[in-house]
């Protein structure tokens, strides 16, 4: 089959350029991506995928493009640039990265993960913000759909690492959060889920400002995805991403055990149990 070249969208970030430049100067050059692969050592397909914007460049790709091409730091400048914008189509990239992770591991401190959320608590949690109904229905579904891969023959791994805050924090009605911790806990050890709880007695810790996902895809490489309240960035250069594995890591260590994450998920289901519940 011949290769066909993807359209390329070179103003739509920076990351978009580096690719559509690498593109131009291969084809300037007469070089087909084998023999650019052959050339800088990586493979055809990370290339295709660098110049579709499909793959943030590799740290260590603008340094060999620019040695290929006599560029002297062009390619340089342009991943110091791509690596540090917030990119327009982040989100999308972020859920097309979940839908393939092996392994995902959050951290959120202020509400449930969505993948661990009941359909109730995600409308509650929604209906806060000033939106039209007919868009909360579409965003309740849409995190409803990403949790169709939990149920599937081999689900991806998840670990969790939560604030107190968030059993704490009455969503939509006392019913809707007792069911919502009970979700929880039946999600605290299983063979494919882990959550822990960051107690208040922790005091002020790393990663109190947003939330992290670190998602592990099926080659082994991982991602790295922070949430602020108004910005949010996507993080794929393995440099960037380390950093950001050691500050879980950290947070990981220093969260209560599973047993006692356990205890005090029931011990705040307390709080909201209705009178006719029987203890879990």
């Amino acid at each position: 089959m011949k290769f066909t070249s993807k359209e390329l969208t070179p103003y739509l970030s920076a990351r978009h350029y580096f690719g559509s430049e690498q593109r131009r100067h291969r084809e300037r050059a007469k070089l087909s991506l084998v023999q650019l692969a052959d050339i800088v050592n990586f493979s055809k397909s990370t290339l295709a995928r660098v110049e579709t914007a499909e793959l943030m460049p590799p740290p260590e790709l603008p340094a060999t493009l620019d040695a290929a091409f006599g560029t002297e730091q062009y390619f340089h400048g342009l991943y110091e640039l791509a690596k540090r914008e917030a990119h327009p189509d982040q989100y999308r990239r972020f859920m097309d990265f979940e839908a393939r992770a092996e392994v995902i591991e959050v951290y959120e401190p202020q509400a449930v993960p969505g993948l661990l959320q009941t359909r109730e608590y995600a409308r509650a949690s929604l209906g806060c913000q000033d939106l039209p109904q007919e868009q909360i229905d579409q965003r309740v579904n849409a995190r409803m759909s990403r949790q169709e891969r939990l149920h599937a023959d081999s689900p991806p791994y998840r670990w969790a690492i939560i604030d107190e805050a968030v059993l704490r924090r009455e969503t939509g009605s006392r019913e809707c959060t007792y069911k919502q911790l009970a979700r929880l806990l039946e999600q605290v050890d299983t063979p494919d889920s882990r959550v822990q709880v960051m107690p208040f007695s922790a005091g002020p810790y790393p990663l109190m400002g947003g939330a992290l996902n670190l998602l592990t895809l099926p080659d082994g490489s991982t991602v790295a995805y922070e949430e602020g309240i108004e910005i949010a960035h996507l993080y794929e250069s393995s440099e960037a991403v380390k950093n950001w594995r050691r500050r879980y890591e950290v947070l990981r260590a220093n969260a209560l055990s599973l047993a006692e994450s356990a205890v005090l998920i029931r011990k705040a289901m307390e709080d909201y149990k209705p009178c006719d519940t029987q203890p879990i």
